[in-house]
Order: C-alpha cells, then structure tokens, then sequence
C-alpha cells in the first residue's frame, strides 16, 4: 500500500509508525529508500523555475526537499496528529527553528522553569540578545502561566514530563490560558513520545522532538522536528529552515524511520522497565527521593495518568551525600552507560548538575530542584537483574 492510498485516521498508531509517509518509487521496493543526493534534475527551464518560486510541488535541493527527510516528516506528523511537520538537524535546532518562525524583537516568552538546561541558555544568552523578553515560571498550575502574560507574549515553552525531575504540566490547561490570549503553546514530547503522549489532541500548537533519543532508540544518530500546523510549520518554519538551513541529512532521516518502526513497543518495555526501577529505588535507604510519574508518590502522579498511556523510562532519584557521593555512585557502577544521552536501548546515567544543566548558574539549578545529589537514569532494555546489580554496585560505594 502507498501512502497516497493511506487513510491515517483508519490505523492506529502502531501501523502508523511503521508504514505512513513512504510513496513507493517506480521500483517497487519494499524498505524506505535513502536518497544521497543534494540536488534534483528538472525536466524543463519552466519546471524548475515553478520549483523555485514555490508554484509547483516537488524536490529542489536537499537541504530543504529530500525525499527520505520528507517520508520521516509525515509518518512523524501522523503519530503526532499534526498536520505538518519540519525535521531539523537536532533537537535544539528544532527549538531554534521554532523560535526563529515566530518571534521578533520586543516580544516575549513564558518558559517553564523545569526544562533541559541549553533551552535556558539559548534564551537567556542569545534571544535576550536579540531584544526578546523571557520570563519563568513554575509549570504544573495553568495560573502561574496566567500570571507571566503581558501584552506582547507570544510564546509558551514546557517539556511535559520535565528533564530531569519529571515534573508535569498540564497540557490541556495550559493551552486554554495560552489561546484566551492567542499566544502559541510549544511542548516538548521527548520523553514520551506520540507513543504515550499526544499533546496536540491536548490543545498544544507545536509539538518539539529530539529524534536523538527515543524516536531513534539506540543512539545512532542526532536530530529534531518541529510538528504542527500547515499554515505555521508547513510555512514558517519551514520557511526557516530552506533560508537557513538547520537540514536534517538523508541518512539520518533514514535511521530515524527505522526507529519510528518499533518505536510503540520500545516504549512500553522502557516503562514497565523504568517503573519497576523505580520502585527498587524507593526502598533503597541510600535514595533520598524517587522522582518518577508511575509512582503513586509522584506529586502529580493522577495528572500523569490522564495525560499520557504509560509513565516513560526516564527517573531521577537523589542520594545522600551530595555531589560527592552521586561521582562515587556513578563510578562505582560497571555495566551502566556514563553519558548524558537518553533514550537508548542501553541504560544511561548521568549526574545533571554538572553535564546536562551545568551551564546555567547555580541559582537557575536550584529554583529547577537540580541539586548536587540528583543522578538521571534512562532506564534501557537490559535484564532488570543486571540492572539492579549494577545499580546496587553504585548504592555500595556510597
């Protein structure tokens, strides 16, 4: 079946990630093919003067039209419910892609003061820059949203769940305070993926991926998306990215699919993986505190549950001992992946405080509840008994 044959409101999300957005070519082949080639060869002067000046469809050079990127940009918008979608070179790229579409000088942006530390920094070191106002704020209450508009907002930035505390921000109500005031909501879908979480069906404008993490699934690769509407991502942004150029590479987009395929099973094993960790954690006397949505001790446990189908892989737990402990933790253990990467079939740990937020200052850490005790665990698929072990290794040398 080709796409142009696929009615994406008849399959479910499943079927969806392994076969909408590929247009079969005149081979027949079975597999998405890759296509390596910058540029594209028209049949007339005409043709390619229609391309150029957007009056006729079809692939002009690949920094903006690539027929591989294009096919990961729809089978994305249709596991997002969007309507279009722009795949970046990374996920901070989609960020700034996002930002660029829509903002100018004098305006301002209402961020969630629970977000992954280069958000912070792009906005505070090179926005402000620009003449662009940001204020933060706390995001679980749709008020304390209210409270930040002022006349010239036009932009409201979260991740729902929060890196790395798993804080969640309630979509739906935040979207209602941010189109009373016709301001554009943003959420960042990374930890869950349209696999346990759609906020557009929530009332959110934008949907922004790292397809480093769990849309590719094993690490290969880095890149982004920015999903939406036509008239906004289909124009703006994508108006953007042909200008500037943040590309995402054929081959990327090519793994990226590949992900995409298994990516509904991937995140119901990193789940049931992650809550059964987390569990294990909270009865550790060396944990101090589990933070992780599953658990009914989650502060916003019943929030999480009704917003998403499963709670994800991602957890954060502190130790006693501060910093100190937290290095000895970490290495101590042996099978566990040091990195700061997420996402992966591999299980990775990190200390946030000094890698993935330690370039904003230490008041920002401490107003996002960073602390020098706090470690970030994406749990993968490995067996639960070798993780435990390894983790038990780490709680040993503390």
């Amino acid at each position: 079946m080709t796409d142009d044959a696929f009615n994406h409101d008849e399959f479910q999300l499943a079927t969806l990630a392994i076969r909408a957005g590929h247009q079969r070519t005149h081979e027949g082949e079975h597999g998405e093919p890759i296509f390596p080639t910058s540029s594209f060869v028209f049949n007339s002067a005409a043709e390619a003067a229609a391309r150029f000046a957007e009056g006729a469809t079809g692939n002009v050079y690949s920094r903006f039209t690539n027929p591989t990127v294009r096919c990961f940009e729809e089978r994305l918008a249709a596991l997002e419910g969007g309507a279009s979608c722009v795949a970046t070179a990374s996920g901070m790229g989609a960020v700034l892609s996002l930002c660029m579409a829509l903002l100018k000088s004098g305006d301002h942006v209402v961020c969630s003061d629970s977000v992954f530390g280069s958000i912070t920094t792009l906005f505070n070191r090179y926005f402000t820059k620009f003449g662009v106002e940001v204020s933060y704020v706390p995001p679980q209450q749709p008020e304390n949203w209210r409270k930040a508009v002022r006349p010239n907002t036009r932009l409201f930035f979260l991740e729902t769940p929060s890196n790395p505390l798993s804080v969640i921000a309630d979509i739906r109500g935040i979207a209602a305070v941010a189109h009373e005031y016709g301001i554009v909501l943003a959420v960042d879908n990374c930890f869950c993926t349209p696999a346990l979480q759609r906020p557009i069906e929530l009332g959110a404008d934008v949907v922004i991926h790292s397809a480093t993490k769990y849309l590719d699934g094993q690490g290969r690769m880095v890149g982004g998306a920015v999903v939406g509407s036509k008239e906004f991502v289909g124009k703006d942004v994508f108006g953007f990215l042909r200008t500037a150029g943040p590309s995402m590479s054929p081959f990327n987009a090519w793994v990226f699919l590949k992900g995409l395929e298994t990516l509904d099973l991937r995140m119901r094993a990193h789940s049931a993986a992650a809550m059964e960790i987390a569990q294990w954690l909270e009865q550790q006397p060396k944990v101090t505190g589990v933070r992780y949505a599953g658990l009914k001790s989650h502060p916003q446990h019943a929030l999480a549950a009704r917003q998403q189908s499963a709670f994800g892989g991602i957890i954060a737990f502190e130790v006693s001992g501060g910093k100190s402990a937290a290095w000895r933790f970490i290495d101590a253990t042996r099978m566990v992946s040091i990195t700061a990467n997420l996402g992966d079939v591999k299980t990775t740990l990190t200390h946030p405080a000094t890698t993935t937020h330690a370039r904003i200052s230490a008041a920002e850490r401490q107003q996002a509840g960073i602390t020098e005790g706090l470690l970030r665990i994406s749990v993968g698929l490995e067996d639960l008994v070798d993780l435990k072990a390894d983790l038990a290794r780490g709680l040993s040398a503390i």
